[in-house]
């Protein structure tokens, strides 16, 4: 890269502009804090993103955008809501992979794409009137498609979704609408992708940590 910072592109939904927190608190500010803090110069992210789009909606955006520049890497985290609105499976299946190409031509190398699962919102209070069961059925599904094709086509995979069960019954990791992850929780996202980016940078990809 040609740039002295580190390039960082965040791609998805509600979770990803952090809905029902500070802009400081979402989780792609707060990698590229704690990436700064680690020594490693980071811009501020771009975040394409907004609370509801589906997968299609953000492959409509992202082809709508002049995407400025090549990035050093991409975080893409999307498909809760095609599961919450019950759309067709092939759909998710398609747009996904999709913006997964789009992602890994967008950065040096198809490892620099960190692909993150999606939350397990059934555990929240906000779905205490629906069908829990079958919401965590339907997103192991999506994310047992989302990991398969990340590692297909060469990219990281983050889980995130095992926290967001087990953190089932402590309210601090919930906002105030009961559903969206509180800052406390997506710091602890943000360790896990953290330490994704530290094992690439092993192996000479994404970023140089000292």
């Amino acid at each position: 890269m040609s740039s002295n910072l580190i390039k960082y592109l965040a791609l998805g939904d509600s979770y990803t502009i952090g809905e029902g927190v500070d802009e400081d608190q979402s989780f792609p500010v707060q990698l590229a804090y704690r990436l700064n803090l680690s020594g490693v110069k980071t811009a501020n992210p771009l975040i394409i993103a907004k609370t509801g789009w589906t997968a299609g909606e953000l492959l409509t955006a992202v082809r709508s955008v002049a995407i400025p520049a090549e990035f050093d890497f991409v975080t893409l985290l999307i498909g809760v809501n095609n599961q919450y609105r019950g759309l067709p499976f092939d759909e998710y299946r398609n747009d996904f992979e999709e913006l997964l190409k789009i992602s890994i031509n967008l950065v040096p190398a198809a490892s620099d794409v960190v692909v993150i699962s999606i939350p397990d919102y059934s555990v929240t209070p906000f779905a205490v009137d629906l069908d829990v069961k079958k919401i965590a059925l339907e997103i192991d599904a999506y994310n047992d498609y989302n990991r398969r094709t990340a590692l297909q086509y060469g990219a990281e995979y983050v889980d995130i979704t095992t926290g967001t069960r087990n953190a089932a019954n402590n309210i601090t990791f919930l906002t105030f609408d009961t559903l969206h992850p509180s800052g406390i929780a997506y710091s602890n996202w943000v360790a896990k992708i953290f330490s994704c980016l530290r094992y690439r940078a092993s192996s000479g990809n994404i970023v140089n940590f000292d």
